[in-house]
Formats: structure tokens, C-alpha cells, sequence
């Protein structure tokens, strides 16, 4: 048995899987996200930690008799978000997460100081990475800056707490800005670009590496064997990607979630920066992950459905049905960028629009704009990644937006790919951090256990009777956004 970790930004999430990918128990656990200001978005890490030994404790009373089986635990976190820490490994302040936006102006110094920055970290800063936030606190919380002893991501804070060791893997630390992406290594002028003492970097491991073992008063209170492993793990998008497999170049996998992402392994490095396209070292040996970033994507559901005073489910469904009554042409154009843009335009201060209201738009009608509007987003971002020749032979659809049919129909009409809907797709970044400690545990086959196709639940193919609606309002969408792209 081999338990994964998913530290995301929602929620915790553990699962038991056993040596063929079936998920035989999970618990989950629900995080805050808090917003002190306009653009700014963190996270404690306490948090994530109350999370782990509520899910675990939790599987412990339910599932002993697996706890007892597990020979190694593996971990997903996400990613960007650095997690400063003292002498004696307590965290010094809450976690400036991967959405926030505060650190722009320190992302423009730090092109301005080296213009080819993007080729060699994977992609041009943003204010989510790393660096520009470790500028911002440098000017605006200096005392901070003063008691760092380490900078973790968030589940290598995890793993510290479940072993007692620090240490990072390139899949996240990239996201640092502090590394070379194509060798997965700190790089000197990179760190002290940012203003960081090198001193305060951990030890950089391969995400398959046993990391350590879990402490003895954790399984002892938990029934694990003292033995058992955890693995380094990987960032959440390296880790739902092998969840399902997509380990070998030409794979490709579009996860929906709070945020949408495009991921393609490549054999060759080949970064986008002008395209914030995101190009890391992936989980498995020798392969590069290119990863195009929607910003907002359920989180857009969530908001119209709050704005309407209806369920999620209820909207999804009002949109089929907008679908299969013929209203979809008088349906609003939505640009869905409620939270920035990244991948293709990088505009982290823009914000999205409506446009085409009528008398006649109802909350069906937003319901359809607004799946669409995030179909196109992801069609823009996905276009960037395919157009420099990083190939697609193989995709798949996972995240909690792949329960939408109509959705994933849209996105497979739009790029003209048929799509795979696995097996344990919700929990693709859990049961990858599960495969992680397999091959941690002294699997004689990594490549196998990584690139392993789950079973497949359905496919999705393009619709033809719906292509030329959507290319016809796809154009519709590109024109708003190139005449407004000035004021957004």
C-alpha cells in the first residue's frame, strides 16, 4: 500500500491506493484562503499540517488495517508559494501563494536586470513565483527577511514535519526562480538576483528519492510501519500528470480546477517564455513538463453561480441546456480573466468581460458563457504550447471540471483532439504523489509505475455539429480581447 499527499489550495486531500492504482480509502480536509487585500492571496502552513494529521488520524480510526500496509508516502503540493522558516523550522509568516499578485513591480526589475531570465528558470517571472515575492518582502517587511534560516515550498514543509529533514526537488523549486530549469540546479547570480542568501536554499533531491522516514511518534500514533518511506514528491502539476500516466513525450493532460492547466511532456527543453508557458523538469527522468496557465477556471463557476444564487451543478446543467435548446448564439462572450491572465498574454492586473448583454441574457445563458469563455482561455494557452511544436500524441481531461461533459466536449471541438476521462481523475495529483512512494520504496521499474496509462471511464470527442459555433464565437472572443486588452 503507498499513501499520496495533495497539499492544494482548497483543501488536503490523502488517499491509500494499493500497487495497481486502486484508491481503497481517502479523507480530505477543507483550507481557507485569506485575501488581506485587494490582488493579495495566503495561506499558514499550519494549515496544511492540521490538514495531514486530520486526514490521517481520520484514516487511522476508519482504515487501520491499510495505514498498517503502507510502505511509503508520497507528496503533491502547490506550487509557488514560498514557505519561510526559522532556525527551528516554524514558519515565519503566513505563505504568499501562487495567485497573488502584489510582487509586479519587482517582476519588472527582475527583467529588466536580466532579459533572458525566462529561458533559463522555464519562464519570465511573474508576481506568483518566487523571486519578485522574496524582492517584495524585502522591501515592505525587512524584519522578516531577517529571521529566515530556510525557504521551503509548500509540501517540502509538509514533508519536514513528516520526517525532520528539509529539502526540495526540481519539479517545484523551479517555480523559485533561484534554478536552472534545464539542469533542475541552484544557479548563484540567480539567487543573489533575487536578494537571497544561498544559505537559506535546502539540499535538492530527485522527486523519487526517499526523503526520509516518518517520524516514530507519527506512526507510532498513526499504525504506520517505522519503516515506511516518504518520498520527495513532486509540485501538484508533475504529480496529477503521472497520476494518469502522462510521463513519455507527446503526453499531454488538461486538469480543471480553482485554476486550469495545460501539461505536455517533452523530451526537450524548450521554453516559452513570451508566452508564459511554464517549461520545469518533470517527475520522470529526462523528461521537461510545459505547462500553459489559466488562472481562473471553476473558481469563474463558482463566482457565477454565487452571482446567480444557484449551485454549481445547477448551472452546468442550465448551460446543457442552453446547448440543446439552440440559445447559445444570443449567449454573452465572456473573458474569464476574473483573477489575471498568464499563459498566452501574461496580464496579471487584467480583469474579465461580459460582453453581448441583452434583455434576453438570463442565468442559463451566463452559465454557457462562462464554460466557454474558460474552453477559449484554455484554447488560447494550449494553441501557444502546440504552434512552437511541442506535440500532442495522447490527452487526457482530469480535476474537478472534468465532471462536466459539456465542458470537456468544448475543449475537445475547439483543439480537434479527442480527450481520455480516467479513472481517479479528481484525485490525479494525490495518486501520483502514491506512485512517487512506490518507486521511493525500491520499485525495480520507475518508468513503468510513472508512465502507466490508467483505465479509462469515457472519451470525449469533437463535436462537429458544435464546431462552427464555437470557431465563430472563438473569433469573437480573440477580436474583444485584442480591443479591450488595453483597458482590461
Amino acid at each position: 500500500m503507498y499513501a499520496g499527499i495533495d497539499i492544494g489550495t482548497s483543501g488536503v486531500k490523502v488517499i491509500i491506493a494499493d500497487g495497481t492504482d486502486n484508491i481503497l480509502a481517502s479523507a480530505n480536509y477543507r483550507l481557507n484562503v485569506q485575501r488581506p487585500r485587494l490582488h493579495w492571496c495566503e495561506q499558514h502552513p499550519s494549515q496544511w499540517w492540521e490538514g495531514v494529521k486530520i486526514c490521517f488520524d481520520s484514516l487511522a480510526d476508519s482504515h487501520a488495517d491499510l495505514l498498517h500496509q503502507v510502505l511509503g508516502i508520497g507528496l503533491s503540493g502547490q506550487m509557488l508559494g514560498p514557505v519561510l522558516i526559522d532556525k527551528s523550522d516554524q514558519p515565519i509568516r503566513s505563505t504568499i501563494l501562487w495567485n497573488d499578485g502584489r510582487a509586479d513591480q519587482e517582476t519588472s526589475e527582475l527583467i529588466a536586470a536580466m532579459p533572458d531570465i525566462g529561458y533559463r528558470t522555464g519562464c519570465n517571472p511573474n508576481p506568483g513565483f518566487v523571486a519578485p515575492k522574496m524582492l517584495w518582502l524585502r522591501k515592505h517587511e525587512p524584519e522578516i527577511i531577517s529571521k529566515i534560516d530556510c525557504i521551503l515550498l509548500p509540501k517540502d514543509y509538509v514533508r519536514l514535519q513528516l520526517i525532520g529533514e528539509r529539502g526540495t526537488e526540481p519539479t517545484d523549486a523551479c517555480g523559485t526562480h533561484f534554478m536552472e530549469a534545464r539542469t533542475g540546479r541552484w544557479a548563484l547570480d540567480l539567487v543573489e538576483l533575487s536578494g537571497v542568501n544561498p544559505d537559506w536554499l535546502p539540499p535538492v533531491f530527485l522527486p523519487t528519492d526517499a526523503g526520509g522516514y516518518l517520524k516514530p511518534e507519527l506512526a507510532l500514533k498513526w499504525g504506520v510501519s517505522r519503516n515506511t518511506v516518504v518520498a520527495m514528491g513532486a509540485g501538484d502539476n508533475m504529480a496529477g500528470s503521472i497520476g494518469v500516466g502522462v510521463g513519455s513525450p507527446g503526453d499531454a493532460v488538461i486538469s480543471i480546477g480553482t485554476s486550469a492547466v495545460n501539461s505536455i511532456v517533452s523530451a526537450e527543453y524548450n521554453p516559452l517564455p513570451d508566452k508564459a508557458v511554464i517549461t520545469h523538469p518533470h517527475a520522470v527522468p529526462n523528461t521537461f513538463l510545459s505547462m500553459g496557465v489559466v488562472l481562473s477556471a471553476t473558481s469563474c463557476l463558482d463566482w457565477a453561480a454565487a452571482l446567480t444564487s444557484r449551485t454549481v451543478p445547477d448551472l452546468v446543467r442550465a448551460a446543457e441546456t442552453v446547448w440543446q435548446k439552440g440559445r447559445t448564439k444570443d449567449a454573452p462572450i465572456f473573458l474569464p480573466y476574473v483573477n489575471g491572465i498568464r499563459s498566452p498574454h501574461d496580464m496579471p492586473k487584467a480583469r474579465g468581460l461580459m460582453l453581448g448583454l441583452g434583455l434576453e441574457t438570463d442565468p442559463d445563458m451566463l452559465g454557457w458563457s462562462v464554460l466557454e469563455g474558460v474552453a477559449f482561455h484554455i484554447t488560447d494557452s494550449f494553441a501557444a504550447q502546440r504552434n512552437a511544436g511541442i506535440d500532442v500524441a495522447h490527452l487526457q481531461l482530469i480535476g474537478g471540471g472534468s465532471r462536466s461533459h459539456l465542458w470537456g466536449e468544448m475543449i475537445a471541438t475547439m483543439n480537434d483532439l479527442p480527450m481520455y476521462l480516467p479513472v481517479g481523475r479528481e484525485v490525479g495529483a494525490s495518486l501520483g504523489a502514491a506512485r512517487l512512494a512506490h518507486v521511493a520504496s525500491g520499485h525495480s521499474n520507475p518508468l513503468k509505475i510513472l508512465c502507466s496509462k490508467s483505465r479509462y471511464e469515457k472519451k470525449i470527442i469533437p463535436n462537429p455539429a458544435m464546431a462552427p459555433l464555437l470557431k465563430e464565437r472563438y473569433q469573437r472572443f480573440q477580436n474583444a480581447f485584442e480591443l479591450t486588452r488595453h483597458i482590461l
